[in-house]
């Protein structure tokens, strides 16, 4: 009998990522259902958005069992493509209807593209290629860094015209990692750690002076990124969001309000079931209850960094480092963001928030590194010739 070709996947890292999804489906649900309820504009229908996101959960899947069943080495030969065509979808993007000062995506029927969120993927898969070919000369900074610098700057570039800010600093985030795993030269990291600071001066720069292009004022914006200092400051203007987010806390207490009684997502708190998702764990389950899903959450990110770890190869450990990466950058800047501890920039909360490009990234993401996982059990696997 001839071993199989592939390996099982790594059915603990399988199974935490649907906890989450069914979790995040149910907060989805609690935090949206009487607004929806509310309004016509959603058909007075208290699983709106419910629905909306087990669509999202449904086409992941389908995307994550796709890619788990590819040999993950193949796509590096699809990454270029696919690059060319997010960054057509970037550019397309920009000048699409802004929404909320900003033009982040496009409809398809009822439903939003979200570029940024594939854009996020597609850098860490051309990254990770980019280095497992280069290899040694990657550490030559004209052959090897330089390149992949550029790709990361126009990549930037692009998500600022938009502006997000959030998503911009979660990809430059994220490059960081996968050029530090990947190898490069030390002097170069130190440079490049400089060099980040700067870019992240003028990107933070750009985005107050974009306000001018949207309507904005530039002193709003300014608000809007030190208001995390003292929210309650300003509490009805710039502040409102996190005053009304700490308000959910103080409000779930130790233990919680319980599932589905809290009180700030009933118009108080905007984008309950989306950005300030977490706020509304917090309000329902309590200190507790959020306790332990950040705790489940860093479980989940310390078992992808060891499927990654554990790569035959250097493209599949550079890739899942980057995609775990990701993740807990993602999860930072949500949670800090609506914890008051930073400045709040509006990104979803992976496999929780309410928003389907999001999702189905995250489970399209989590289809690569299973497929990674495989290669590692395929010998385990493999079934032993009894001796005549």
């Amino acid at each position: 009998m001839n071993p199989p070709r592939r390996g099982t996947p790594d059915f603990l890292l399988l199974f935490l990522t649907f906890v989450l999804v069914c979790f995040g489906l149910a907060m989805v649900f609690s935090a949206s259902s009487m607004t929806s309820a509310f309004y016509e504009k959603y058909n007075n229908d208290p699983w709106f958005f419910t629905k909306k996101q087990l669509i999202a959960v449904g086409m992941g899947t389908i995307g994550m069992l796709f890619c788990m069943n590819i040999h993950y080495t193949k796509f590096k030969k699809l990454v270029i493509p696919a690059f060319i065509v997010t960054v057509v979808l970037l550019i397309f993007v920009i000048f699409t209807e802004k929404a909320n000062g900003a033009a982040s995506w496009f409809n398809i029927g009822k439903f939003g593209i979200q570029p940024t969120e594939f854009a996020k993927l597609m850098v860490i898969i051309y990254l990770a290629s980019l280095i497992s070919n280069k290899e040694e000369k990657f550490r030559d900074f004209k052959k090897g860094l330089l390149p992949a610098l550029l790709i990361v700057g126009f990549v930037s570039f692009l998500i600022m015209l938009q502006p997000d800010l959030g998503s911009c600093m979660i990809l430059l985030a994220c490059s960081a990692i996968v050029i530090f795993v990947g190898g490069s030269n030390l002097k170069h990291i130190f440079t490049l750690g400089t060099g980040l600071a700067v870019i992240g001066a003028l990107v933070v720069s750009f985005y107050l002076l974009m306000g001018s292009a949207v309507g904005d004022s530039s002193k709003y914006r300014v608000n809007r990124l030190t208001s995390f200092l003292d929210p309650f400051s300003d509490h009805s203007d710039t502040g409102y969001q996190v005053v009304q987010s700490l308000y959910a806390f103080g409000h779930g207490g130790l233990s919680g309000a319980g599932f589905g009684q809290g009180i700030q997502k009933l118009h108080y708190l905007p984008e309950a079931h989306n950005d300030f998702i977490f706020a509304i764990i917090g309000e329902e389950l309590g200190f507790i209850g959020s306790s332990l899903f950040i705790l489940f959450f860093l479980f989940f990110i310390w078992r992808g960094i060891l499927v990654a770890v554990r790569s035959p190869d250097m493209f599949g450990m550079v890739a899942g480092v980057g995609i775990m990466g990701m993740f807990a950058f993602q999860a930072l800047i949500n949670i800090g963001g609506v914890t008051g501890a930073i400045p709040l920039t509006g990104v979803t909360l992976p496999f929780i928030s309410a928003g389907g490009s999001s999702m189905m990234v995250c489970l399209i993401s989590m289809g690569v590194l299973l497929s990674i996982s495989r290669e590692q059990t395929r010998k385990a696997d493999a079934p032993t010739k009894k001796r005549p």
